[in-house]
């Protein structure tokens, strides 16, 4: 920090590359001091680096493609961290790798059942339950053999993940009831869904509009056109794919029920769009109405009612 205000005096903004699990204790380190920080995404620094005379690839060329990326693109995003959207999605995360960890679990305790016998194989997703899990390893205790062994094992990693799992679901449920109650009640937005946004979005304020959060999303169109195609236009590839896969969530709910969204993708579909086009633009609309409903929560967190005077 001294070598810096020496060099540059005391306004001074670090442009960093956006490696977040690599970055986060220095930008939260920089704003400590009171700095502010600007979060440049790896492939717009790969682009500049790539478009740079310099070749090669070493920290100090890409120290120099992150400051030319900062100063061609002004209106990066600033670094911000809120407390209340990384813990919900280390919940998240936390608990959706227990989750692949269960279905691995499971997938190896149906091939041992089926090399025991075939006919004692628990039906698909039954394993969820507990009734269901208490019945095999009743049948698995009779079995002698290395391989039931193994499969008691690992029916009973099954069962420990299960409840570590359900403790997590509602503990994260219990937290976004809390923090996101507007958001909730979007239809087609449950619990997981919701935390799932606010901890994506990891903070909603450092997105200047609702365009800027739809782009992070990968819900913007992009612009595909040229001569006699204009207007024409196809989904992004890019952008958080969690964030996207939420939105999508949300999208196929209410298509199914009975409400605007289903109004809307109607409309869209009698106006000659194909189920895929209908689809996006519903996703898009939705990312207006999730952007517009984490400010909410956002500002009810900030500023509390207060309870009325007597």
């Amino acid at each position: 920090m001294m070598w810096a205000r020496e060099s540059f005096g005391p306004e001074v903004v670090w442009a960093i590359e956006d490696c977040r699990h690599l970055s986060a204790r220095l930008e939260r380190d920089l704003m400590g001091f009171g700095q502010s920080v600007v979060r440049v995404p790896p492939k717009l620094m790969a682009q500049t680096r790539a478009s740079a005379r310099t070749r090669g690839k070493s920290d100090p060329i890409d120290a120099l493609a992150v400051a030319r990326g900062f100063l061609r693109e002004p209106d990066l995003p600033v670094a911000s961290h809120d407390e209340v959207s990384r813990e919900l999605k280390l919940l998240v995360d936390r608990r959706e790798v227990l989750v692949a960890q269960r279905t691995a679990t499971i997938n190896r305790l149906l091939w041992r059942v089926h090399e025991l016998d075939p006919d004692h194989a628990p039906k698909a997703r039954s394993l969820d339950l507990a009734k269901h899990r208490r019945i095999l390893g009743d049948w698995l205790a009779t079995v002698p053999g290395l391989v039931a062994e193994l499969a008691r094992d690992e029916l009973a990693d099954i069962i420990r993940l299960t409840e570590t799992i359900n403790a997590l679901t509602k503990r994260i449920g219990q937290r976004v009831r809390h923090v996101a109650p507007v958001l909730l009640a979007l239809p087609g937005c449950g619990e997981l869904t919701a935390a799932k946004l606010v901890g994506e979005t990891a903070g909603v304020t450092r997105f200047k509009s609702a365009a800027a959060f739809a782009r992070h999303a990968g819900v913007a169109p992009v612009p595909v056109w040229s001569g006699n195609t204009a207007g024409r236009v196809r989904m992004t590839r890019s952008g958080n794919r969690q964030l996207n896969a939420a939105l999508h969530r949300i999208a196929v709910t209410q298509i199914r029920l009975n409400g605007l969204g289903q109004v809307y993708y109607r409309k869209r579909l009698a106006d000659s769009d194909s189920t895929t086009e209908a689809l996006r633009c519903l996703k898009r609309r939705l990312a207006r109405v999730v952007f517009g409903h984490l400010q909410t929560d956002e500002q009810n967190r900030q500023q509390p009612c207060q309870p009325a005077a007597a």
